[in-house]
């Protein structure tokens, strides 16, 4: 921190504030016209709403943001709260997904004229209560959170995901679970796997429920046997660590324990045929490196011998050898999406329920496609 003083010691003068006035006259324009070019409203030319716009910029002038909030009647403030793991931050900061869901939000609010506040998850409503936020974004609430019932008693739009579908003043935006879920496992069923794991977080949002419906209805569906391993944490360590025990012959069913304790093992440390995986899709989020690299311990061939797509956001995917397949859950599409659904509430009337289904993308790469001799 600066000392907030110059030469001498002496404490420095606040700098002016630039007036619409001044810009102006600096500017040769009437303050009507320099008012319609900098909130782009009125007819003006081309040329003459870029000389208003560039003099503001080199002048620094900034609008009254309180006057403008007296005549929209808004605060412009958005209240954000992440999901269940937000409140571990180490979790949070090695989270590709919503690193990027959170940094969309506030570029595609910031660009509608919204800032954005972030939210501690768990938060009281006396924390926050007297904050003047517009809307408040909940992103992935557990079963038990009451983040979106104190919201809504508080008179305040919320946007969440299909969680909240029909409560009145919420609004959801949610991608197609089931879907994704399905493209895939027949991605895995294509390419010829017939024992496919499931790594997915012991979790109560309504996402990984769905998960976990999807992947029931698909085994069902195909005559394959539930072969699932839950994750009881978040993080790198706890996700590996799961994917380590599914590698290992771990619960063949869900839920189950096996019978005789032992690891599944040929003695050799791999996994003996009957209980081998030959695909993994790992929905719990890590780093694609890190599973690809379980696998090599536990003395897998990937794409030889276990096919591997991972839900992730993370960019190195694409950088090891073999590339990962991955799920993306397109953060930046549910960005985009909440918040037009946000400005159509707040500044355009429009309080019928609404909601968004985002279709997700399978990135097809080297670690799911068998190579066929």
């Amino acid at each position: 921190m600066t000392s907030g003083s110059r030469h001498g010691g002496q404490p420095s003068s606040p700098t002016p504030r630039v007036r619409l006035v001044d810009v102006a006259r600096e500017a040769g324009l009437s303050k009507t016209t320099v008012s319609a070019a900098l909130n782009d409203t009125g007819r003006l030319s081309p040329a003459v709403r870029e000389k208003a716009r560039e003099t503001a910029r080199r002048m620094g002038y900034r609008p009254n943001a309180t006057a403008r909030q007296l005549r929209a009647g808004r605060a412009k403030l958005i209240g954000y709260v992440v999901g269940e793991t937000a409140d571990v931050t180490s979790v949070f900061v090695e989270s590709p997904y919503f690193a990027r869901l959170t940094g969309a939000t506030a570029a595609t609010a910031l660009r509608r004229g919204y800032a954005m506040v972030l939210l501690p998850t768990g938060s009281l409503q006396n924390e926050w209560a007297d904050l003047p936020l517009d809307a408040v974004v909940v992103t992935d609430p557990g079963a038990d959170d009451r983040i979106v019932d104190d919201v809504l008693a508080a008179g305040i739009p919320v946007f969440s995901d299909r969680s909240v579908e029909g409560r009145p003043g919420a609004y959801w935006v949610d991608v197609d679970t089931s879907a994704a879920v399905r493209t895939a496992l027949d991605h895995f069923l294509e390419q010829g796997a017939r024992r496919p794991v499931l790594v997915v977080p012991d979790s109560t949002t309504r996402f990984h429920d769905e998960v976990f419906a999807a992947h029931r209805e698909w085994c069902a569906e195909h005559g394959l046997p539930e072969r699932v391993v839950r994750v009881g944490e978040p993080g790198n360590g706890p996700v590996v660590h799961a994917v380590e025990t599914a590698l290992a012959g771990g619960p063949a069913g869900e839920d189950d324990e096996r019978p005789d304790g032992g690891d599944g093992s040929d003695g050799s440390g791999r996994p003996d045929g009957g209980d081998r995986p030959d695909a993994l899709l790992v929905v719990a989020e890590a780093s694609p490196p890190l599973v690809l690299e379980a696998a090599r311990r536990h003395g897998y061939d990937v794409p030889g011998d276990l096919l591997l797509v991972c839900v992730s956001e993370d960019v190195t995917a694409e950088h090891t050898e073999p590339p990962v397949t991955t799920l993306s859950l397109r953060p930046e599409a549910i960005a985009d999406a909440g918040i037009e659904h946000l400005v159509r509430v707040l500044e355009h009337g429009d309080r019928e329920p609404a909601g968004t289904l985002v279709p997700t993308r399978l990135d097809v790469r080297a670690s799911s496609v068998r190579q066929h001799g």
